[in-house]
């Protein structure tokens, strides 16, 4: 589900929830265009089960999504729990609390570990869970943090982007752009490399960001809004942006997905009209996204044309999906994790993992994919 909310630049507030992802939808309940479509008999292609389950905490949000580090996942839960947890067993490594609601995370380079109060704080776990230092962003965050090259970053409300020293937590450097009166509050994440922060932002804009100096070396259009009203204009980058070789790629709410050549200074590869909504993946050959009715579109990666779409689970409230072999697997609204074929896109599997609506990205790893699921649990998937 997608939330919209004013900037708080503008001192405004939570104002809607965004219907047409999610079965609990903003027209009358007598429109029967955006109910989620009931499941479906198919033919199993993959042998799918849980090999292992713990809790974190309790409850989720569009913030959290689990950081995989090596062998480990670090995982938070809106009442402040942070945990280190085993991928191979699932045993719990350490346990953190934040003493605060939190509004994101985590971020973590396997050395530090960083999450977001309520009231923009950010605090850092060492790697016995404790707490190493505590900073204070502009305002809200509600991006997990990004940690890597010596930094912490996070994108708050105010679309500023902020960089802490990892160590001190001493604020290093701050980049803000003047961003819409209405911006959605989704899935997104921040990718931080040896040099550089990408960053996708409300308004259709992407941004490469120095991570030692914060100087803007490329800022981008993936979108640009159309209409006349502020929701027909809503065109926020959603999701994690996503690096091939030469391509820097990201998709857009009611805009498009658009590819970008970064050794051609950042020209334009190819752009297609599309809804995003929760973000999107990608394998060596093609992009995969659900849009905001949750029909899943495969673009081939070298030119943008459709691969194939999937309708099977339409309004099914889909997160960003997760590549694991020859499949890629989301989550619902009801908990259910779902495996299409990355080939034609046929339902592979499917499998309950229970604890509500999923909003939480999954992580493919080696062994699977992780979940976090609406409860607060952790969960391993195997799928073979």
């Amino acid at each position: 589900m997608m939330r919209l909310f004013r900037s708080r630049v503008l001192r405004g507030a939570l104002i809607a929830s965004v219907a047409a992802l999610a079965g609990c939808s903003l027209f009358s309940s007598q429109d029967h265009r955006y109910d989620p479509v009931p499941l479906t008999q198919y033919a199993p292609g993959l042998a799918v089960h849980a090999v292992w389950q713990t809790s974190i905490g309790s409850g989720s949000g569009l913030g959290f999504t689990p950081a995989v580090v090596g062998d480990s996942v670090y995982a938070a839960t809106p009442d402040g729990s942070v945990a280190k947890v085993d991928i191979s067993t699932g045993r719990t490594v350490w346990r953190g609390s934040a003493g605060s609601k939190l509004t994101a995370g985590v971020g973590s380079d396997g050395s530090v570990s960083v999450v977001a109060t309520e009231s923009g704080q950010v605090i850092a776990f060492d790697d016995t869970g404790k707490i190493k230092w505590k900073g204070q962003a502009t305002s809200d965050v509600r991006v997990p943090p990004a940690v890597g090259s010596g930094i912490v970053v996070v994108r708050s409300g105010d679309y500023r982007i902020q960089a802490f020293d990892e160590n001190t937590g001493e604020r290093i450097w701050s980049v803000q752009r003047p961003g819409p009166s209405l911006a959605l509050r989704t899935t997104a994440q921040m990718i931080v490399s040896d040099r550089w922060v990408i960053a996708g932002m409300p308004g259709g804009r992407l941004m490469v960001i120095g991570a030692k100096d914060g100087l803007v070396k490329w800022e981008g259009s993936v979108a640009t809004p159309k209409g006349t009203t502020d929701l027909e204009r809503l065109t926020d980058v959603v999701g994690r942006p996503v690096v091939s070789g030469a391509l820097l790629c990201a998709v857009a709410y009611q805009g498009r997905v658009t590819c970008f050549n970064v050794s051609e200074d950042m020209r334009v590869v190819w752009a297609k009209d599309f809804d995003g909504s929760t973000g999107m993946t990608a394998d060596a050959t093609s992009i995969y996204a659900p849009s905001i009715h949750s029909l899943v579109r495969a673009f081939s990666l070298q030119d943008g044309s459709t691969r194939w779409t999937q309708s099977a689970l339409k309004n099914r409230s889909l997160t960003a999906p997760a590549v694991v072999g020859n499949a890629i697997a989301m989550g619902d609204y009801e908990g259910y994790v779902h495996f299409l074929s990355t080939t034609d896109g046929h339902l592979l599997a499917r499998l309950a993992v229970g604890g509500g609506a999923m909003l939480s990205t999954p992580q493919a790893v080696p062994q699977g994919v992780l979940l976090q699921t609406g409860s607060g649990n952790l969960v391993l998937v195997s799928a073979r």
